[in-house]
Formats: structure tokens, C-alpha cells, sequence
């Protein structure tokens, strides 16, 4: 839905744009089939103190970037948690993670609750920041976060949580 106003308000800013063209190029965006993987878009990055833009939350991942991942161990599974970075997604486009050299998925985040007090808070309707892997499986894990700006960052941790060299 959201490609579809992008593309209307696209077409209705063109210069020159003649009478109705407009609205035939939302027409065409409704009637397109939508593609498989929707591209990211960089947000504004107007800094407001709640934390929710890259400006305001990368300073803080790269500070705890040991804290991105956790691996625990429980009722006989490992469970991969990124807690961590759920707690600052409002400022994420994206996470992709990778176990034990597999490529790279998307984890998906949950949505901001930025009609809140505090729009990063993890609620159960959220779900879990979690999966299990079998027990003593998981060695190393790849992540990748994209920010709202479009920005990347990567790296590689041990089963500590710990990134390696």
C-alpha cells in the first residue's frame, strides 16, 4: 500500500505532467503486481530524543555492539535471542542474521509503537526476540543490520555474543 501512494505522489510531483497522468500512474501502480521484496526506503532523520532514527541509535548499537545477540542455552535447545536490537528498531530499516555461515535472513521487526511513550518497548503482541536451534548447534552467527538511513553494518560473533576479528 505504501508503494502505492510513494507512486502518486511520484506521478502528481513530475513537472509538466499533464491533466490525469497522475492518476493513470496510480492505476498502473494498483494494477502492477507487487514485487517480491520490497525495497527499503531511507527515512528523515530528524533527531527527537526517542530514539527512532539511525542518527539517534547508531551511536548506541556501535557502543553495545557486544550485546547484539545472546545465546542461552535452555530446556535442552539453544535459543538465539536479539533482544538487543529489537530494543532499538525504531531506528532499523532491516536485520538479517546468519547461523553458522548459512546466508543471511531477514528477522523481521516488529513495528514502532510510536503513539507511546516510549516507541521501542517490547510488548507480548510483538512476539518473541528468539529462536531455537538444537541444543550446542549454534558457533557462530552473522548479523546485518541496515538502518533507517540505509546504512549497514556487519559483523560476525562468536557463541559467546562476542564479535570476532
Amino acid at each position: 500500500m505504501l508503494d502505492v501512494i510513494l507512486a502518486m505522489i511520484a506521478a502528481a510531483a513530475q513537472p509538466g505532467t499533464p491533466a490525469g497522468a497522475a492518476e493513470s500512474a496510480a492505476a498502473a501502480a494498483v494494477a502492477a503486481p507487487a514485487p517480491a521484496a520490497t525495497a527499503l526506503v531511507a527515512e528523515p532523520q530528524e533527531a527527537a530524543g526517542r530514539f527512532t532514527t539511525a542518527t539517534e541509535v547508531k551511536p548506541i548499537l556501535a557502543a553495545t555492539r557486544a550485546n547484539w545477540i545472546h545465546v542461552r542455552e535452555f530446556n535442552g535447545q539453544d535459543l538465539l535471542y536479539v533482544t538487543h536490537l529489537w530494543s532499538w528498531r525504531c531506528g532499523l530499516a532491516q536485520v538479517k542474521l546468519g547461523v553458522n555461515g548459512h546466508p543471511l535472513e531477514i528477522w523481521p521487526l516488529p513495528d514502532c509503537h510510536l503513539d507511546e511513550g516510549f516507541p521501542n518497548m517490547i510488548k507480548a503482541e510483538d512476539g518473541q526476540p528468539y529462536r531455537s536451534y538444537p541444543l550446542g548447534s549454534i558457533q557462530q552467527i552473522a548479523v546485518e543490520v541496515t538502518y533507517d538511513d540505509l546504512s549497514v553494518e556487519g559483523y560476525v560473533f562468536g557463541r559467546n555474543g562476542q564479535p570476532l576479528p
